[in-house]
Order: C-alpha cells, then sequence, then structure tokens
C-alpha cells in the first residue's frame, strides 16, 4: 500500500513538474532546433543570466514573431562568444550556425543592449560587447573586388 502512495506521489511530482516548466522547455527548444543544436548552450546560458534575468529571456523567446527569435540567437551569439569563447574558430562556427538557420545578421546596437540587459548580473563589459559588433558585422559586408552581375 505504501508503495502505491509513494508512486502516486512520484508520477505526480514528474507530471508538475513537466507542466510547469512546459513553456520554457518549448521556448528553449524553439531556438535550438531552428539552429540545429542541443538546448544545452541555450540552458546553460539561461543558467548564468540568473534567475530573475534567465526567465525574462525565456519570455523574450517564448514570444511568436520571427524577431524575437532573430534577436535571442544574436545574444545567444553574443553570449558564445564574448564570454564562453571568443577564438575566431567559435565565431566562424557560430556564424554557420545561424546562417544555416537564415537567422544570421549584423548585430545592433539595440540587440548589444539586450544582451547587456540580459547579462546584468554577470556585468560584463559593454566596451567588449560593442568591439565584438564591430569585428562580427564586417562578415555581411560584399568582399572588395567582387562583382555581382544582374
Amino acid at each position: 500500500m505504501v508503495w502505491i502512495m509513494l508512486a502516486t506521489l512520484a508520477v505526480v511530482f514528474v507530471v508538475g513538474f513537466r507542466v510547469l516548466t512546459s513553456d520554457s522547455r518549448r521556448a528553449i527548444k524553439r531556438l535550438s532546433e531552428r539552429l540545429g543544436i542541443t538546448s544545452l548552450p541555450v540552458e546553460s546560458m539561461i543558467d548564468q543570466f540568473g534567475k530573475t534575468a534567465g526567465h525574462e529571456f525565456i519570455h523574450y523567446l517564448e514570444r511568436p514573431d520571427e524577431a524575437h527569435l532573430q534577436n535571442a540567437a544574436q545574444v545567444l551569439l553574443i553570449w558564445q562568444v564574448c564570454i564562453v569563447d571568443g577564438s575566431e574558430n567559435n565565431l566562424q562556427t557560430w556564424h554557420r550556425l545561424l546562417r544555416k538557420a537564415r537567422l544570421a545578421a549584423p548585430i545592433t546596437d539595440a540587440q548589444v543592449r539586450l544582451a547587456l540587459g540580459f547579462m546584468r548580473e554577470m556585468e560584463p563589459d559593454p566596451q567588449e560587447l560593442y568591439a565584438f559588433q564591430q569585428r562580427y558585422n564586417p562578415l555581411f559586408l560584399p568582399e572588395e573586388g567582387v562583382f555581382y552581375l544582374h
């Protein structure tokens, strides 16, 4: 009899946990599937943001329009290259991922401010993020000497 009560309690706990976290898991899954990556980098970033900023990012990502997904992908890019690994190889890898997902675009000042807002508990150096923006955005300029015929 006791084992039935314990099993029922465990099932209720698991189901309750899954119901309470379904929106956040769905939002994280939306971004990670679009980028073709596991959810681990997104979840890790959200954890590092802290409780409040992490919830704000999830609510931001839950919005259904493409612009919010684009901005969330740019925040992930900024996180991955400015905080996790600033190497040129990592930059190229994340740029390829975003390009493949059709989310690659120059980073705007608004996106840098958005990233700074989510990373506020970590107190990143704003100049470092703006310097990254200047380093990343030339990837979208046409190469010199290349002519396009229409």
